[in-house]
């Protein structure tokens, strides 16, 4: 059974013979869509990621999961700084372009904070974070970084749902 009805509940086990399935179990949950950036060696990097959650108030830390088989999160992994941008609805095409293409930013407009971390102008909320901690969490590794600095406008947010964009509009 593939399709769900909504009067219809579907139970199973997860495999790993058919990750699909968990995954858009996983896609139930809506989320906000980020984008991480990082500067490197080979330039600056960006990764979009939905795994993104504040941690704690005291200190300030928030958290991400990069899949560790990404050729991309080696640059994260090994990067002292980084800035997660809390996207708008009108940046749909920001996501896009950083989901399939690590090094997109030499195309795409951006500042940079002293540390010399991409900062991307637009986003509903961005956090400049050193890294924390990073823990080992099955094939993703989850990042933990200390926010040393916030911005935050007003706006609709990007959502992500079911495996598709979409957007929560203010009141």
């Amino acid at each position: 059974m593939n399709a769900i009805s909504r009067d219809m509940t579907y139970t199973f086990v997860p495999r790993k013979d058919d990750t699909r399935t968990l995954r858009d179990a996983f896609g139930r949950f809506a989320t906000g869509v980020t984008v991480v950036t990082c500067d490197s060696e080979d330039g600056p990097i960006c990764i979009t990621a939905n795994s993104f959650s504040s941690l704690s108030l005291d200190p300030p830390l928030v958290m991400w999961a990069g899949d560790r088989s990404s050729r991309r999160f080696r640059y994260f992994h090994a990067a002292r700084h980084f800035s997660v941008h809390v996207l708008s609805a009108e940046q749909a095409e920001l996501c896009f372009g950083c989901s399939k293409d690590a090094h997109a930013l030499r195309e795409i407009e951006h500042d940079r904070c002293e540390n010399g971390t991409p900062l991307l102008p637009g986003s509903l909320a961005r956090f400049e974070c050193e890294q924390h901690a990073s823990h080992d969490a099955g094939d993703h590794v989850i990042v933990v970084g200390k926010v040393l600095k916030v911005s935050m406008a007003d706006g609709d947010a990007l959502t992500f749902y079911a495996g598709k964009l979409g957007q929560f509009a203010q009141d």
